[in-house]
């Protein structure tokens, strides 16, 4: 358990020292309006460090685009795994996040990588 608690610990600071800010848009769905044909949306918003970079051209795919971006942060900054349904805002830009990838040692989260659209 040591080994993962120091893994988190230093993923933490790294990220802390030369990650920026990003902010991670929780979105909740809420009910759906019979009026306007909408659903409803409750979002909580969390700012943590990240490391933003482009996608690399060999991972590009069905999935993954040229355009899009990849964003690690640690995962001890977030109380809950970021999901697909979530938004990621960074310099004023909402990004959909394409996929989620969680770095884990011993059954413990050290970082998520997220594959950002804008």
């Amino acid at each position: 358990m040591a080994i993962s608690s120091s893994l988190r610990k230093a993923a933490s600071s790294v990220l802390k020292a030369v990650g920026g800010d990003v902010t991670i848009r929780r979105v909740v769905p809420g009910t759906y309006n019979t009026t306007t044909g909408a659903i409803a949306e409750t979002t909580t918003d969390t700012t943590v460090k990240g490391f933003v970079e482009d996608v690399n051209d060999r991972e590009v795919n069905e999935l993954i685009q040229s355009n899009d971006r990849r964003l690690t942060i640690a995962a001890s900054s977030l109380t809950n795994v970021p999901t697909t349904t979530d938004r990621v805002v960074i310099s004023s830009i909402s990004y959909q996040i394409i996929r989620v990838k969680t770095e884990e040692q011993n059954n413990t989260a050290i970082t998520h990588e997220l594959i950002l659209r804008a």
